[in-house]
């Protein structure tokens, strides 16, 4: 969910809170623990417009972590490719296939 928040600003600019509510579908108190988390990590900053007017804006920081778990997002893939060629033998087994019945064992 912080990877939507942050995309949504990258992508749409500048953005009031309700904005960043309807662009990343989030309900408005997660999305202001949220956005306080990453503005407490530098990732994004709240702005003030004319009078009163506060907008949350992505900063470099915030683009760059982004740029990262894209990067990341695209590798993944290919990491489970590798795993389902791993043997069955040497995967991890389940609770269910540890507890069965084998009167050989």
């Amino acid at each position: 969910m912080y990877v939507d928040i942050l995309s949504v600003l990258a992508h749409r600019g500048p953005l009031k809170l309700t904005h960043v509510m309807y662009k990343a579908n989030v309900n408005c108190s997660v999305l202001k623990d949220h956005l306080d988390f990453l503005t407490k990590q530098g990732l994004v900053e709240e702005k003030t417009l004319r009078k009163r007017r506060i907008v949350y804006a992505v900063t470099q920081r915030g683009l760059m972590v982004l740029k990262y778990f894209r990067e990341l997002k695209q590798v993944l893939p290919i990491l489970e490719e590798d795993q389902r060629q791993i043997p069955p033998i040497f995967q991890k087994q389940t609770l269910e296939e540890k507890t069965k019945f084998n009167p050989f064992s």
